[in-house]
């Protein structure tokens, strides 16, 4: 039978795009006639898995169907990404990638079971956490350039912590000291919250954080703010300033969040209905996340990143030593 040409639009991401669902049967329903599935890397908790409870409310009434929250917690991130790049490309299994599954993994792991640049559709850009370099309160440095100084100085007494190795919060504050010329012992934690934790309460002395970990402590002076690793400043945070301003030209460390869907759905166009949400917005703004803006929301956009964090990101990881095998 023939089969002709009909376009169904998915309005997908926190507005990031319109999917053509492609050809169908001609007595075939409307593109969605069933729930969708959000699968979430990592557990549930995380910043990740917030942005996208907070996101999928809006989709599911933009679609008229329920997107629901699969968490696959396990391995980086590679099971759940995994799951999505093999999944059948139509529309119902979308994935909230983050720069740790396509920027990191394939230069953290030898035999990474997808190429995140080639096995998805990008889907568009959600948001980006800037990380912030924070200190214990009583850190005898208070910018940039005396934070490097101190630390060249007293390198052998210094300890960094993250959330695990090869983690964000990890990578950036690697990818910060090599920048700065700065070789101090890192001590991984199982997650944000002890090293926090830890370094509060004078076990370590500083840490690269997300934005929505450090904001609250940074507020409530538990830690001193030291640069925020991004090359403008946060809406957020606007009076600190960032590496950049602070000698380290270009510096950037940020954990971003897209949507993508597998290899071979069809193309995507470009919607803001959901991300234009006020109620989406604000939400976010009070979880320490920024939205991105609609120049950079599109698909094509979204590849480019891709591209060029696994070109940023893979060499300073291996010239680091750094693997996760």
């Amino acid at each position: 039978m023939r089969r002709p040409h009909r376009r169904r639009f998915l309005h997908l991401a926190a507005g990031a795009v319109v999917l053509s669902a492609g050809a169908r049967p001609a007595r075939a329903q409307a593109y969605p006639t069933r729930p969708i599935t959000l699968v979430v890397p990592f557990a549930a908790g995380g910043s990740f898995d917030v942005i996208a409870r907070v996101i999928t409310p809006r989709l599911s009434e933009i679609l008229g169907q329920q997107v629901i929250v699969e968490n696959v917690g396990a391995a980086a991130g590679i099971v759940g990404v995994n799951r999505v790049a093999h999944a059948t490309p139509d529309g119902y299994s979308v994935l909230l990638g983050t720069v740790g599954t396509h920027a990191y993994n394939p230069a953290l792991y030898k035999k990474l079971p997808y190429n995140p640049a080639a096995d998805f559709a990008p889907v568009g850009l959600v948001a980006e956490q800037p990380l912030v370099l924070i200190a214990r309160k009583d850190f005898p440095a208070n910018t940039l350039p005396e934070f490097i100084a101190y630390a060249k100085a007293n390198a052998a007494k210094l300890q960094y912590g993250s959330a695990g190795v090869g983690s964000t919060t990890h990578l950036a504050c690697a990818l910060l000291n090599a920048a700065a010329g700065i070789e101090v012992t890192h001590v991984p934690y199982r997650g944000a919250g002890p090293a926090m934790a830890d370094m509060i309460g004078g076990q370590i002395q500083y840490m690269c954080s997300n934005t929505p970990g450090a904001l609250p402590q940074i507020q409530g002076g538990t830690v001193k703010a030291i640069a925020l690793l991004a090359r403008g400043r946060s809406q957020l945070m606007p009076e600190l300033a960032t590496a950049d301003e602070q000698g380290l030209a270009d510096f950037e460390a940020i954990a971003w969040s897209g949507l993508f869907l597998p290899k071979g759905t069809p193309a995507a166009i470009v919607s803001n209905e959901a991300m234009d949400s006020k109620a989406v917005q604000d939400r976010m703004h009070e979880l320490g996340t920024t939205l991105v803006g609609t120049d950079r929301r599109s698909s094509e956009y979204l590849q480019m990143l891709v591209e060029r964090e696994i070109a940023k990101w893979g060499p300073a990881i291996k010239a680091a030593g750094i693997s996760a095998d």
